[in-house]
């Protein structure tokens, strides 16, 4: 079976994003040396590596890669205010990261170039495998600097989702190129245009002698779509056209895409996909690009079966997210390993519990926010606010509101009446899922797992194909190709 995609270059299976965390550096790289793509995920990540510096960085893996970073003097401001030497104590708070607003901070900026770069440097130190890094279209302030910093460290891919991410590929052109980047967000409300700016020369200043600080390679990128129409109009202009897709289906885990048309919930509160939900494989094949079929497909025969209706290949997200190197909390996914063997693992698509608006899998995890009573126990806050919206003020200044904050503050700022019901803060949940829990007065954060609709059956699939876990990504790997 061949390994490689036509065009791109990009391996027939791509190891899933999955934030936060959850795609580490050491699932991409134990991902990648098979020769397939291994993926890190983005999402907060400057957030993560900040709180692996306040646990000490144990291992010291973080010091190894800042080393490596072009410009000595970032690194070292970053460790001198992120750092401590042998960790906080288990029950001290992490210190606060600033959160982002449309004039961040330069030490929020400086963290954020860092922490991608360290982040996809060690997922590719030591072999010559191909890595990529997941971004969150939702999530556009922190775009840019995190974009860079995977650069400065040659990703070979992009892929952005939760979203139409029509700026990524002239964000890519003009980083390749060292030229100072004007990135648009979105703003509830606004009457002219609100940009994100990065110069890279104020970061790493051009040597004529290297690559580094001036051309970068340009990596691809691929836009997660859950819709053929979706694919065709970002295919059909030149300035959004990608170099390939993730298609994915509604059953993959994480956010999805919600259902076309009016939304309409089941007798569980799960919303309804229909006829007009389903991709049509033949009109994706005629954008003339290569793609990747996404959920559902990440066990025994699910590559053949893509490859067979025209796909690239397959992302696959839950059999990495439950193997050996995946970043997630050992008792979390042993828990939800056994919870499937038992038969006991349900897993729920919540049309709600996502500040972002997108549908969002949850699985029934027992001390995690699935728990209902867990949920509203919860004292609502909001201070990582990677999924807040930001909308323009009366006075023209731009605002940000979250559905998931505290009530009183989401309807002071604007927010309708009624939206922040069944909201739970994703950010503060999966940061925990990760281990790295705020600490809080009241208590300490809990955790929030999610994972497709087929994990009961990729759980068993391993299992029969690999044996006990835990399961190795490279054995995971060989079962997905069929030589296992």
């Amino acid at each position: 079976m061949s390994s490689r995609a036509p065009s791109t270059g990009l391996p027939t299976i791509i190891q899933g994003g999955m934030g936060v965390g959850v795609s580490g550096w050491q699932l991409a790289r134990a991902v990648s040396v098979t020769g397939q793509l291994g993926v890190v995920s983005g999402t907060a990540l400057d957030v993560v590596h900040a709180r692996r510096l306040g646990d000490g960085d144990p291992g010291g893996e973080l010091h190894r890669a800042y080393a490596a970073f072009p410009v000595p003097s970032i690194a070292e401001r970053v460790l001198d205010r992120w750092f401590i030497d042998g960790g906080k104590e288990p029950d001290e708070a992490y210190r606060p990261v600033p959160m982002f607003d449309t004039r961040p901070v330069r030490a929020r900026q400086a963290l954020t170039i860092l922490a991608n770069f360290a982040e996809v440097w060690l997922a590719k130190d030591g072999h010559g495998g191909k890595v990529g890094i997941n971004f969150l279209e939702k999530i556009q302030i922190p775009t840019p600097h995190a974009v860079y910093g995977a650069m400065l460290a040659g990703v070979d891919a992009v892929l952005v989702g939760a979203g139409i991410p029509t700026a990524l590929p002239n964000l890519l052109d003009r980083l390749s190129r060292g030229d100072r980047v004007a990135y648009r967000v979105d703003v509830e409300g606004d009457t002219g245009t609100t940009e994100v700016h990065l110069d890279p020369a104020e970061w790493v200043p051009p040597d004529p002698s290297s690559a580094v600080g001036s051309r970068l390679d340009r990596p691809a990128f691929l836009a997660i779509v859950g819709s053929h129409t979706l694919a065709a109009y970002l295919a059909k202009d030149p300035d959004t056209r990608p170099d390939g897709f993730v298609v994915e289906a509604p059953v993959a885990g994480g956010h999805n895409a919600p259902p076309r048309g009016r939304m309409t919930l089941d007798d569980s509160g799960q919303p309804v996909y229909g006829s007009r939900d389903v991709v049509d494989l033949d009109k994706m094949a005629a954008l003339d690009l290569p793609f990747w079929l996404a959920g559902g497909h990440g066990r025994p025969g699910g590559l053949p079966a893509a490859l067979a209706a025209g796909a690239s290949g397959i992302q696959v997200g839950t059999a990495f997210a439950l193997c050996a190197e995946s970043g997630m909390s050992p008792a979390l996914r042993d828990a939800a390993v056994r919870r499937a063997l038992d038969g006991e693992l349900t897993i729920t698509t919540d049309p709600y519990a996502s500040p972002s608006g997108y549908p969002f899998k949850i699985a029934d995890i027992e001390g995690t926010l699935s728990d209902p009573e867990r949920h509203e126990a919860r004292r609502r806050v909001c201070d990582l606010g990677f999924l807040r919206t930001a909308y323009e003020r009366p006075d023209g200044s731009t605002g940000f509101r979250c559905p998931s904050e505290p009530v009183e503050h989401f309807i002071a700022k604007g927010g309708r009446p009624g939206e922040p019901e069944g909201r739970m803060c994703l950010c503060n949940g999966l940061m925990a899922t990760i281990g790295l829990p705020q600490v809080r007065a009241e208590g300490t954060e809990p955790a929030l797992v999610t994972l497709g609709d087929d994990a009961p059956a990729v759980v068993q699939a391993l299992t029969a194909g690999i044996g006990p876990r835990p399961w190795p990504a490279a054995e995971v790997v060989q079962l997905l190709l069929g030589e296992g």
